[in-house]
């Protein structure tokens, strides 16, 4: 996580330095970051249409061979293997988003690390004054930012965003209101992208049921019925953890964080509403 934290943080102080205004400097770096993820982004909704595809066959192969465990896994795998497909493709781009997760989290926690690339004993220094004068934080690199700024400008970073100090913890300053908004809207993004990928993934549940009308039609159904039944169960588990754990660390995080999640909420909703027209024409002419 410290290597991505500080490569990230190279970008982020170079947009800094740029608009000289850390807000619009971590909109800047969202957008920058989601442009460079969308090959891999658009690499994942191709195995996962082909997937999809390939779903049909593999329902056959459930039936044919239920009562063959052995003979199950050797043509699943054939299968995989001929669709040139890997069973873990999946699980490759959701450890990169958690990476992703936790390096900003780390970069926006610590953006004098990171960030400023401020010598490790000044910053020890500043901490240890801070807590002699009884001011402990559980972000002692916003709190000198928030101290020492006026003093020394290698710790100062402009954190006023519209009105909005990026440097507060809503858990902090309850008694504030301004610190609701960017975790609010954040809530709500966060529930229209999951309210969007539900309702792509009952269409695509939709196709696939229309599709099972070949052999064994009354058991291939059964299965396929059980299977769509228990993909849309680990989907929507899927789509629901992470942002319920993501709205907890927003609400004892800096308001940093909680601007660069509702950035990226607001980039992966046009992401996903492109993308997904963009397939469906494809479809269509094919």
């Amino acid at each position: 996580m410290a290597f991505l934290a500080n490569l990230f943080g190279y970008v982020l102080n170079f947009l800094y330095n740029l608009v000289q205004n850390y807000g619009w400097a971590i909109i800047i770096f969202s957008i920058l970051l989601k442009l460079v993820l969308l090959p891999i982004t658009l690499k994942q909704q191709k195995t996962m249409k082909k997937s999809a595809k390939i779903q049909e066959e593999m329902n056959s192969i459930k039936v044919k061979y239920k009562n063959d465990p052995e003979k199950l896994n050797r043509e699943t795998l054939d299968l995989y293997k001929r669709e040139k497909m890997s069973p873990f493709s999946g699980c490759l781009s959701s450890i990169l988003q958690l990476l992703i997760f936790l390096s900003v989290f780390y970069l926006v926690s610590r953006p004098l690390t990171y960030m400023k690339k401020v010598d490790s004993t000044v910053i020890n220094n500043y901490t240890n004054e801070i807590k002699e004068n009884g001011e402990l934080s559980s972000y002692p690199e916003i709190k000198i930012i928030e101290k020492k700024s006026n003093e020394d400008e290698n710790v100062n970073i402009n954190m006023n965003f519209l009105g909005l100090d990026l440097s507060k913890v809503p858990m902090q300053n309850l008694k504030d209101y301004k610190v609701y908004i960017i975790p609010i809207l954040y809530i709500i993004t966060t529930f229209l992208n999951i309210k969007l990928s539900t309702a792509l993934t009952q269409n695509q549940n939709k196709e696939k049921k229309k599709e099972v009308k070949k052999v064994d039609k009354k058991d291939k159904e059964e299965t396929t019925e059980d299977q769509l039944e228990s993909m849309q169960q680990m989907t929507n588990s899927m789509n629901y953890m992470m942002p319920i754990m993501s709205i907890a660390i927003a609400i004892i995080a800096p308001l940093g964080l909680s601007l660069y999640w509702f950035v990226s909420n607001i980039l992966q909703l046009l992401e996903r509403i492109v993308i997904n027209k963009i397939f469906i024409k494809k479809e269509a002419e094919e």
